[in-house]
């Protein structure tokens, strides 16, 4: 593996590439600019892995660089559930977090339930439209171990942002979480607390007296 092309720029392209591309594109999945993305595409094309057709590129799925690059970044993050979660910005796609997890965004990460380390599902919306350009990255990085990915393809879906974080609408966790009180009555409270929401919970109360 050249060593001398191992940097965060080439991860995130070499994650980011389709079967057919360009560098703008490339350039604005990976939010780098188009003359970084330029370099490196160019060193890229030196290796064997892509190749030019005009304005085009042409991704050699086969070449030897491509795959011990995705293989190691499967081995090292496979199974690491921060990668599952930042990764998805360089997919290209329309998708925001949802149950479970928009739960986790708007509580701030103070609040998860029902996942570990052995299992551990993040739960999406992706649009519909996007469905195929999804199932390519989630075959291409095998997202198919410990921590997976649970999408619910819609037409089109709002998706309101917390923290640079796409997410379900406040008010729709809220109602969610009052779906499923029993497993988030916890998290109805922090966020009563945190976003002032009149939602008459009082289970820290109720514990504390019980």
């Amino acid at each position: 593996m050249r060593l001398d092309l191992m940097n965060p720029h080439v991860m995130r392209i070499v994650i980011a590439a389709r079967p057919e591309d360009s560098i703008s594109a490339i350039s604005k999945r990976i939010d780098l600019s188009y003359g970084w993305t330029y370099r490196w595409v160019l060193e890229l094309e030196k290796a064997g892995v892509f190749k030019r057709v005009g304005k085009g590129l042409i991704l050699n799925g086969k070449n030897r660089f491509y795959s011990q690059l995705l293989g190691f970044l499967r081995a090292a993050l496979g199974n690491d559930v921060s990668f599952h979660y930042n990764v998805l910005g360089l997919f290209g796609v329309k998708y925001c977090f949802t149950a479970t997890d928009a739960v986790l965004v708007w509580t701030d990460g103070g609040y998860n339930i029902a996942r570990s380390r052995e299992y551990y599902p993040v739960f999406i919306k992706v649009r519909a439209s996007d469905r195929n350009v999804f199932d390519f990255y989630v075959k291409k990085l095998k997202v198919y171990g410990n921590v997976f990915y649970k999408p619910e393809y819609l037409d089109d879906f709002h998706v309101s942002v917390h923290r640079g974080t796409p997410v379900d609408s406040l008010d729709d966790t809220i109602a969610f979480m009052r779906k499923y009180v029993y497993n988030f009555e916890p998290a109805l409270e922090m966020v009563q607390e945190m976003y002032g929401k009149r939602l008459g919970v009082k289970y820290k109360e109720s514990r504390l007296n019980a």
